[in-house]
């Protein structure tokens, strides 16, 4: 069997808005968009193994990972954390004010 040791490691990054917990799956009203989200994410970790990286960062718990990132500054500098959460794919904002679904995130992915 052959392995693709040249395949490019696609990096997708969400910046979340402010929440409770990491996760954000905490307390009594659970956001579905946040259980769609993390189900997506383990979906494609499983799905496209070793070749794709999706991390997730919170505002207030990695604000140097905001900081990082000039877009995203940018966008939060013009339009305040309502524009959260952010999609980056490979460094380019993707998604906006809205998590990406399943069939979004293969899209980026390029399959």
């Amino acid at each position: 069997m052959e392995t693709k040791t040249d395949e490019k490691l696609i990096q997708i990054e969400i910046f979340d808005p402010p929440m409770c917990c990491p996760s954000g799956l905490c307390g009594p009203d659970i956001d579905p968009a946040l259980l769609d989200i993390n189900e997506a994410i383990l979906k494609i970790k499983k799905e496209f193994d070793g070749r794709v990286k999706v991390e997730r960062y919170l505002l207030s718990q990695q604000g140097s990972k905001f900081m990082q990132q000039p877009e995203v500054m940018k966008r939060l500098q013009s339009n305040g954390v309502e524009i959260l959460p952010l999609t980056l794919v490979d460094g380019k904002v993707v998604k906006e004010k809205s998590y990406p679904t399943f069939d979004e995130i293969k899209n980026y992915v390029g399959m």
